[in-house]
């Protein structure tokens, strides 16, 4: 079911993609998912774009900040005071790539390096809350961590975030849903064996669709590609892939 969420600190709150290339993602992204776009028309936003299912937005996208950047999403989480939790985060083993930063009127931003080396970003709000739609087809549906050292990420995330840990399942199928006051807003795995070793730990977002397989399909269609074929899980169908600029996300035909 569709639903507006209330965004309380401590929950996952918004997506945005860096591109090198920001015309070709939005051209992908509002062709796969039937997304609009909408660019800031302020010169200091640098060409920061809204993306809206329907008349809610539900990520963003900007051009790459440094050349060599390579594409990739980043999930936000929503925090009461950027600064003191980017300072806590250093002090339990994070590095600060980006300092608490104000971004106009919308609110306070940081990016941080997790100690097992997953980026992620802290939103304190102002005038911009986050998604305004969750769990419905083209909205953000989950975040999910895969890491190489599942228990250095534990100790991280619930000692920075208040987080509790549930987990089931034993070694490479072990599974930690992220609980904020009793409520799952996430979730992590261990980096899957396949994975090749230059590739760091990382968020991935997933996005619902009404059809996994033909998502799938659709992205390598439009130059996209498929890492994870549509596979069922308890809670649907989801699948892994790549925009063409190569950030990686994942869709999910609920159940």
């Amino acid at each position: 079911m569709a639903e507006t969420i209330v965004i309380a600190p401590g929950t996952p709150s918004w997506v945005d993609l860096a591109s090198p290339d920001l015309e070709a993602a939005i051209r992908f992204y509002t062709a796969l998912f039937g997304w609009t776009a909408h660019r800031s028309p302020a010169p200091e936003a640098g060409g920061y774009t809204l993306f809206h299912a329907g008349e809610k937005q539900v990520a963003g996208a900007s051009p790459a900040m440094v050349p060599g950047q390579p594409a990739a999403w980043t999930t936000y989480i929503s925090v009461a005071d950027a600064d003191a939790t980017a300072a806590r985060a250093a002090e339990a083993g994070a590095k600060v790539v980006m300092a608490p930063t104000q971004v106009m009127d919308l609110g306070k931003m940081a990016v941080l390096q997790d100690p097992t080396g997953a980026a992620f970003a802290l939103w304190q709000p102002g005038a911009h809350k986050g998604a305004e739609l969750y769990n419905a087809a083209g909205a953000l549906c989950w975040n999910e961590l895969a890491t190489r050292d599942v228990p250095a990420a534990e100790r991280f995330y619930t000692r920075l975030f208040g987080w509790g840990a549930k987990t089931s399942g034993e070694g490479a199928n072990r599974y930690t849903e992220w609980q904020l006051e009793g409520r799952t807003v996430g979730g992590m795995m261990p980096m899957p064996a396949m994975v090749p070793a230059d590739v760091p730990a990382h968020w991935l977002a997933y996005f619902g669709v009404p059809d996994c397989v033909g998502t799938a399909r659709r992205a390598e269609e439009l130059g996209g590609s498929v890492m994870m074929q549509p596979t069922p899980i308890p809670q649907g169908t989801m699948s892994v892939m790549a925009d063409p600029q190569g950030a990686a996300f994942a869709v999910i035909q609920l159940g």
